[in-house]
Parts: C-alpha cells; structure tokens; sequence
C-alpha cells in the first residue's frame, strides 16, 4: 500500500466521476483501493460511475474489483459518510431517480456544495456543455472510435510497465495534450463550466465528463475536474480547512487551492508597507 494512502487524513469532501464500472477500460482495482482508504465526510459521485451505455452496446466486464468497488462504497456508507450521486450521461437512466433519497444515497441532477470557507461551488456531471463543446457528426464518431483504441494501447502499455515495477502513466493523456485539437475542446469546456457558475451567481464549479483532471482559478472562479478513472485515475478532495486538492489514485496531491482566507490574508499583506 502506498504511504501516500495510509497516512492520509480525513477529508471533509470527496469527489470522484467517469469511473466507467462494466466497462473494459475501467480501473476498478485502484479505485477499490482508494476507497478502502478513504475517510470522509460527504461522497460525490458525479456522473458515469457505472457504464450503462457501454452494459447496453457490448458485453460487460465485470470482475472481482468491480465488487471490491461497491463494497468499499457500502462500507462508506454504514461508516457515516454521506453519499450524493449525480448522474451523467453514460448513467442516464439513474436521473430518472433524481429528487429522491434512497436508501444508500441520495440523487440529484446537479447540486451545490458549499465548502468550509463558504466558497459555493456548482456539482454537475459536464455532459449539458456537449452542445458547447463538440464537433458532431463523422469527426466526433472517429474522435469516439480512436479514443477506444488509444485506450487499449494506454491498458496494454501499463500491463508491461508493472511487470518492471514501473508507476501508472496515461499513454492517452499524454497524446490528448500533445494534440491541438484536444486542448481547444478543452478550453471550450472549461469556459463552458465556468460561465455557467458565473451565471448562477456560484464561486466555481466541479465536474467531470472529459476525462482530463484540473484545478484552477481563473478570474476569481474555481475550475475543478475530478477526472477519471479510466485514465487520469483521479479524485478532488476537499479538507477540514476547505483546502481544496487533486489526488492521484495513491493519494499523492498533483494541485491544490488554499481557503480562501488564506487567500485574503496573503492579500492583505502583500498592501501592507514593509518595514523600515
């Protein structure tokens, strides 16, 4: 187990999306792992946690991780953590359960988490800025078909790099950011979200759909994509304080936000005269 894991403190909030469960690609192994570790006060499931799209097309791989994960988010629940599902596209027919409080869970269409230094942040999958943000037609189905085969090539790479004790690497992450294309789609996204917080009168917004981790803040609003766990293998975390962190799946922290009062102390002082 990584030390990065077992040591870990409890977070106020984690969130987590696009896991893909029933899918080929889907790292249920690590995610099992890190939820076996977790501590935490509220859960966020936003969006695609299980691939019903996927169940429906093709034959669903489902194994022995794929248990673990529920498990671990069963024994989430009875610990006290409470668990908020917010469906995405590829777990569609969930939405229809949206407004109701199951028994596990409750399940909302977007919600608003509000975070320990008050800041109010939008919680919605990302799929309502496709209209936004894609192509369409032939160029998004070759998009769609290369994708899968990148991800292949990204599952079979990371078999050979464990046999020599290497850590994870995302072959389709890599190539995403090496790509133009890419990075405009998701430059769009990105404003995409955040115009939307901005219209709501929110502090930011968390988000998931295009599998690519990030956490900014750019004229005052918090981006944060939680990412995947297909291929960045990430999760957003907020602490006690309402820090806010990007975790990899061994619990390393990749970015972070302060509180933002914090933030407004380090303002402070940066206008106060030095002294003499």
């Amino acid at each position: 187990m990584s030390p990065a894991i077992a040591s870990g403190s409890k977070r106020r909030a984690v969130f987590i999306s696009d896991v893909h469960l029933g899918a080929k690609h889907c790292h249920a192994e690590e995610l099992a792992v890190f939820l076996s570790t977790l501590e935490c006060g509220r859960l966020y499931l936003v969006g695609d946690i299980v691939d019903l799209w996927w169940m429906a097309q093709r034959r669903a791989a489902w194994g022995q991780a794929h248990n673990r994960v529920v498990e671990a988010l069963h024994k989430l629940r009875r610990a006290g953590t409470e668990i908020i599902y917010i469906p995405g596209n590829h777990d569609r027919p969930i939405r229809r359960f949206c407004g109701l409080a199951l028994p596990a869970m409750q399940v909302r269409r977007r919600t608003i988490h509000v975070t320990a230094d008050g800041r109010r942040l939008l919680v919605t999958h990302g799929d309502d800025y496709d209209g936004v943000t894609h192509f369409g037609g032939l160029q998004e189905q070759f998009g769609d078909w290369l994708y899968y085969r990148i991800l292949t090539g990204n599952q079979m790479l990371n078999r050979i790099r464990r046999r020599f004790g290497l850590r994870y690497w995302s072959l389709s992450e890599y190539l995403k950011r090496q790509s133009g294309t890419a990075e405009r789609f998701i430059g769009r996204f990105v404003q995409a979200g955040l115009d939307d917080a901005r219209r709501r009168g929110l502090d930011g917004i968390v988000c998931g759909h295009i599998h690519r981790a990030g956490l900014i803040q750019r004229d005052g609003l918090i981006y944060a994509n939680d990412g995947d766990w297909v291929e960045s293998l990430t999760a957003l975390a907020e602490d006690i304080d309402g820090t806010l962190r990007l975790l990899s799946h061994t619990g390393e922290t990749l970015s972070m936000l302060p509180p933002r009062l914090r933030l407004v102390c380090e303002n402070e002082e940066k206008r106060l005269p030095r002294a003499a």
